[in-house]
């Protein structure tokens, strides 16, 4: 059976490695026109995305798919229609001393094809955001959806089929084996969005053919109060990125760290704030259900070895509904005095179950930090400027948002990406552009060189030349 989805897969793209061998550098206007394509796909079809992505949920507010995903979709798509004039122009670099009056050049060449791989907590974003790099850069496209988010998959590659020709951007559905067969193929780049674990054998996948890849992970993202934070507005903030899409978000705030003594109090807060945005769960439009009965039972199982091992468990159901597992709505959970050992502590959370740790000073607080994995993000709320430098200079995270959550996720002029464990590699904007091209560098001579001087025989002249250039350099 692997046999024939390799088969299947290599004709596919086999069919977009010679496409791209007659057109190894698109005009401006052809990546432009893909570009408009991609956009298009994305403003007349928004209804039946939305409604795939809420059935697969079975349960995902419309409002978040067209925040989230559709709106960062397309202010990227528009972004990189703007720039990308000046992100394809053949840069000038300047030449050294020695190799005037030569000329150095940088010119950003399409790799060929890209390889990415989409996970299903944001199935479009994550999908078509990369995608939209790709073709930017002059690149042929290949996309394996996740199997989790189904019916999504199947109108993604519908779409995709309507407005593209096979051999410009191609979806390819099926399971986790296809999935294998996929990131085995010798893409001339592969970016993959998940789990950290699965991220791992991805790596080894692709080294076997030596192809770049571009890692977007997870991790443990910290929310960090210090003493000088508005505490209203943080809880605010942190409540919002915590349990939007449930918390189903690679960058979504973990677990909360408040100052020694607040994490009774601030806990009372944050569980008034999340009732403020949802007061009710099971029969909300707004509140997003666990994407299937597997995660609910891994969330479920988390809370209840907390529970179990004596941590404080508080849950905020403010209309007392009863949730099951079938229904894959899931209450929020706060948790203090978890202790370190514990599943939500040293695992992803990825669901709506934040842990609040107190820490003494700023000291504790980085050490926190730096004895985990490096995290995708880090949230610090505060005014306090010194606390702050300290934070942004101790601690490394893939991005960090300041006085608010996942802000940076959207900086289309930023680059986003992990660190260590969180990832590697990184897109968006213009990041984008140059993670799926060649930078390559070109070196004019001109006429008036020397360099053939420094050629054998060698001798008196040699020796002179060779003397300046030590001298000049």
């Amino acid at each position: 059976m692997l046999q024939i989805r390799q088969n299947a897969l290599g004709v596919r793209f086999e069919a977009q490695c010679r496409a791209f061998e007659k057109e190894p550098f698109p005009t401006l206007d052809a990546r432009k026109d893909r570009l408009k394509r991609l956009l298009a796909l994305t403003e007349k079809h928004e209804a039946e995305i939305c409604a795939a992505i809420d059935s697969d949920f079975s349960g995902r507010s419309a409002e978040e798919t067209r925040l989230a995903e559709l709106f960062v979709v397309r202010a990227g798509i528009r972004h990189a229609l703007s720039h990308l004039g000046a992100w394809m122009r053949e840069r000038r670099v300047a030449t050294s001393l020695p190799f005037l009056p030569g000329r150095n050049r940088l010119l950003p060449q399409p790799l060929g094809v890209v390889g990415i791989v989409s996970p299903w907590n944001y199935p479009f974003q994550l999908a078509v955001a990369p995608a939209t790099a790709a073709l930017a850069a002059g690149n042929r496209v290949m996309i394996k959806p996740s199997e989790l988010t189904s019916k999504f998959s199947d109108l993604l590659a519908s779409l995709v089929e309507k407005y593209f020709a096979a051999d410009e951007v191609s979806v390819m559905i099926g399971d986790a084996e296809t999935g294998k067969a996929f990131v085995s193929l010798p893409f001339d780049h592969l970016l993959f969005t998940g789990s950290t674990a699965v991220g791992r054998q991805v790596a080894l996948a692709a080294a076997a053919n030596l192809t770049p890849v571009t890692l977007e992970l997870g991790g443990k993202s910290p929310a960090i109060f210090d003493p000088s934070c508005d505490l209203d507005e943080a809880v605010a903030s942190v409540a919002y990125g915590k349990l939007l899409n449930a918390g189903q978000t690679c960058i979504a705030p973990d677990y909360l760290m408040v100052p020694q003594g607040q994490g009774a109090a601030i806990a009372a807060k944050v569980a008034v704030a999340m009732a403020k945005l949802y007061p009710r769960l099971g029969d909300n439009p707004d509140y997003t259900a666990i994407v299937s009965e597997r995660h609910h039972r891994r969330l479920s199982d988390m809370v209840a070895e907390a529970r179990d091992s004596g941590a404080e468990i508080i849950e905020v159901n403010p209309a007392n509904e009863t949730l099951g597992v079938s229904d894959r709505k899931m209450a929020p959970v706060l948790v203090r005095n978890a202790g370190e050992t514990l599943r939500l502590m040293r695992e992803e959370i990825f669901g709506p179950v934040l842990p609040i740790v107190e820490y003494g000073t700023v000291d504790e607080a980085i050490d926190h930090v730096n004895r985990g994995e490096r995290p995708l993000a880090l949230y610090w709320f505060g005014s306090d400027s010194a606390n702050r430098q300290r934070m942004m200079r101790e601690t490394v995270a893939g991005g960090v948002t300041i006085n608010d959550c996942m802000l940076h996720l959207v900086q289309e002029r930023q680059p986003f990406g992990g660190v260590g464990e969180s990832g590697t590699g990184a897109y968006h904007g213009e990041w984008g552009f140059r993670t799926f091209s060649k930078e390559k560098p070109i070196f004019i001579r001109s006429k008036l060189s020397a360099g053939r001087l420094l050629r054998p025989p060698y001798g008196r002249t040699f020796e002179w030349i060779f003397r300046l250039l030590n001298f000049i350099t």
